[in-house]
C-alpha cells in the first residue's frame, strides 16, 4: 500500500498528477478536495479515490502521508490555513504553486516538512520537468516519496538553493511557451516560404516534437546534435548564420529568461 495523500484541486495539473500516480499504483487512499464535481468526475469510478467538496468533509481519522497543494497561487490565502490541522511529524506538505516559497508555508501551518515543486505543463503527457526544493524538516523517505509522486509525470531534479527556484521557473516553468512560441514562428516563417497553412503547421510542430525527443534520447550535448544537422556552406548553415548572428536566439532568450526570473522574484517577495 502507498501513501496517503490528499490533494487539494484537481485541475489540470492536480488531475495529470493524480493520473500518473494511479496509472503507476504508487498511492494509497487519495482525497481529492475539489469543489467542481466535473473536474473530479473522470475520477469517480477509481478505486481508493474519494471526493471531498471542502477539506471539512474529510474525517478527523484520516491522517495523510503528504497533503498536495495543486491550486492557483491567488487562492492560497484562503485554501492554505485550514491544513495545519494535518500537521504532524509524519506528515509532509507539497506544493505545484508556482512562485511560493517554503516560508510561505511555514509562516500558515506551523513547524512541518514542506516541499515546493517546480513542474511545467507537459506534465500532462507524463513529459513533465518537476525540480524539488525541501525545508531542514523534511526526512529522507519524505523526500523520497515527494519524488516518486513527481516522478510519475516526468523527469525531477532537487536543488539546496531555494532562490535558484526564480531561474528554474523562468527556465523549465516558462519553457513550454517558448518551444510553442517556436513551433508559432517556423509555421508562419513557412507559410511565407509558400508552403500551404495546414502542411506548415504539420512540418512545424511535428518536427519541434521530433527533435526534442531525440535530444531527450541523446546521450549528445545540444550543440553536437546541431553540428550533426549542419553541413558546411549548406540550407542548415545559412540559416543558423542568422540566429546566431550577434544579438540573434541566444541573446534573446537570455534576456527572455531573465525577464522570467525577475518577475518571479517579484511574485514571491
Amino acid at each position: 500500500m502507498g501513501p496517503k495523500l490528499i490533494l487539494v484541486g484537481c485541475g489540470k495539473m492536480g488531475g495529470a498528477m493524480l493520473t500518473g500516480w494511479l496509472d503507476r499504483g504508487i498511492v494509497g487512499d487519495v482525497v481529492v478536495v475539489e469543489p467542481d464535481a466535473g473536474s473530479f468526475a473522470p475520477f469517480r469510478d477509481r478505486k481508493n479515490v474519494y471526493h471531498a467538496k471542502s477539506i471539512d468533509a474529510i474525517t478527523e481519522h484520516f491522517t495523510p502521508d503528504i497533503v498536495v497543494f495543486a491550486v492557483k497561487p491567488q487562492a492560497m490565502d484562503d485554501v492554505v490555513p485550514p491544513y495545519k490541522r494535518f500537521n504532524r511529524p509524519t506528515t509532509a506538505f507539497l506544493s505545484i504553486a508556482a512562485g511560493t516559497p517554503v516560508r510561505y508555508f511555514e509562516e500558515r501551518l506551523g513547524r512541518a516538512a514542506i516541499v515546493r515543486a517546480m513542474p511545467n505543463t507537459p506534465a500532462a503527457v507524463g513529459r513533465g520537468m518537476t525540480v524539488l526544493y525541501s525545508n531542514a524538516s523534511i526526512t529522507p523517505d519524505q523526500m523520497a516519496v515527494c519524488q516518486s509522486l513527481m516522478d510519475a509525470v516526468g523527469e525531477t531534479a532537487w536543488i539546496g538553493d531555494e532562490t535558484l527556484m526564480d531561474a528554474v521557473t523562468a527556465v523549465s516553468g516558462s519553457g513550454p511557451a517558448y518551444v510553442f512560441l517556436l513551433i508559432e514562428c517556423l509555421e508562419q516563417a513557412a507559410v511565407q516560404a509558400g508552403l500551404p497553412k495546414a502542411l506548415a503547421a504539420q512540418l512545424a510542430r511535428t518536427t519541434v516534437a521530433g527533435a526534442g525527443e531525440l535530444a531527450r534520447q541523446s546521450s549528445d550535448e545540444a550543440a553536437v546534435l546541431r553540428r550533426n544537422v549542419t553541413s558546411p556552406g549548406g540550407t542548415t548553415a545559412a540559416a543558423l548564420e542568422v540566429l546566431m548572428a550577434e544579438n540573434g536566439l541566444q541573446d534573446l532568450m537570455n534576456r527572455a529568461v531573465a525577464a522570467a526570473a525577475r518577475r518571479s522574484r517579484e511574485l514571491a517577495s
